[in-house]
């Protein structure tokens, strides 16, 4: 068979993004409004910034969640719940969504890209997002029939502080919000987690996790990659490692020298950051989430 991991290597080397068209648009996961909600708003996007080459698209304002589905090119059953980052005030739709989204479809994964509910207070910023994080996954086992998805291979991957709402989701032991529905009958937790440059998860007060993360045997595997240069916590991604290896989930730590913070699957300039999505691919098809033979 032949290696699904040229696309890659192609996209790479020559320092381009690749993005695909979600359809349908806009699947909406709570039965009304999301719990606390009085609107329904699926937000707006922000202009776009000269500095980002390729532009990259921020949606603010979200109160009404909603998901983009990205389907497998030849899908194997797995499915894979992208969180994007924004600290928490945007969702980045692209660059960390849509993106990451055709390099996963290569692979066999089908993929949704959660617009979560954003919001500009930062105290507890991720107690929503954790919300429709968990309802998310509920959502797509419900329709693991009419999507091709088996769902006992449901992963979540979150990028930034998408990567924070991620880490608090693998670690959770109760769902964040009463049930709403048949849908809440289906479990929210993950088979797999991946975390890219989780955001703020090392709390320099305690020497250790900030208090949502609770790591034990139960916890999914987890596939981690940050960077050296990072100043948004490279230390969190080491903890949480740390964490896993002492509960012994099987789990995977890349600590890239350079490449600093918000590079999605794009490279950037005298980095090898890049080709972290290689190692990605090979963790998932070890696990037997891919369309290659282990």
């Amino acid at each position: 068979m032949m290696s699904t991991a040229i696309p890659w290597i192609i996209l790479i080397s020559l320092g381009l993004t690749e993005s695909i068209s979600p359809s349908p648009r806009s699947i909406p996961i709570w039965p009304d409004n999301a719990p606390g909600e009085t609107t329904k708003d699926a937000g707006s996007e922000l202009p776009k910034r000269d500095a980002d080459n390729p532009p990259i698209t921020r949606v603010e304002k979200i109160t009404y969640p909603t998901m983009d589905y990205f389907p497998a090119t030849n899908p194997n059953g797995t499915a894979v719940l992208i969180l994007p980052g924004g600290g928490f005030r945007y969702v980045v739709t692209d660059l960390e969504g849509s993106e990451a989204a055709a390099g996963l479809s290569k692979l066999g994964i089908g993929v949704f890209v959660l617009r979560y509910r954003t919001s500009l207070t930062p105290e507890d910023a991720w107690k929503r997002p954790l919300q429709d994080s968990q309802r998310a996954i509920r959502w797509i086992r419900s329709h693991a029939s009419e999507y091709g998805i088996d769902s006992s291979k449901v992963g979540l991957l979150g990028f930034s502080a998408g990567g924070q709402i991620a880490a608090v989701h693998l670690t959770q032991e109760s769902a964040a919000y009463s049930s709403a529905d048949s849908i809440d009958t289906h479990s929210y937790r993950p088979d797999f987690g991946v975390l890219v440059y989780p955001w703020r998860i090392y709390d320099a007060g305690s020497g250790g996790l900030v208090g949502p993360i609770r790591v034990s045997k139960d916890t999914p595997a987890t596939f981690i990659v940050h960077t050296h240069d990072d100043a948004s916590s490279s230390l969190g991604a080491v903890y949480m490692y740390a964490e896993l290896k002492k509960n012994n989930v099987s789990s995977e730590l890349h600590v890239y020298q350079n490449g600093g913070h918000g590079y999605g699957v794009r490279s950037r300039p005298n980095s090898m950051i890049g080709t972290w999505q290689n190692r990605m691919h090979e963790w998932l098809q070890l696990r037997g989430y891919t369309n290659e033979p282990r």
